[in-house]
């Protein structure tokens, strides 16, 4: 599974869980499962919701590790295949 090769190659302590790269990585993950779900069920509008929801939840973690660690934020986006957010 792809979680576990993740936490794995982080880091195999219990605080790496709540890291920011964690929680992102696990919104990707999520993000990507509905995804596929919704090209089946166009017309899940609750499931629509709720991806919109991660979407929301995922740009705001990214925004704060761009805000604190560039590098770290650099990182993660290309491991993650994500594109990068257009700053103002």
């Amino acid at each position: 599974m792809i979680k576990n090769t993740f936490i794995s190659f982080h880091e195999k302590k219990e605080e790496s869980k709540g890291s920011v790269e964690f929680q992102v990585f696990s919104f990707t993950n999520k993000i990507r499962r509905l995804t596929s779900h919704l090209e089946l069920h166009r017309k899940d509008y609750l499931s629509q919701r709720g991806l919109r929801k991660i979407l929301g939840k995922r740009q705001r973690l990214l925004a704060y590790l761009s805000k604190k660690n560039r590098v770290r934020y650099k990182e993660l986006i290309n491991q993650l295949n994500i594109r990068e957010l257009k700053t103002r």
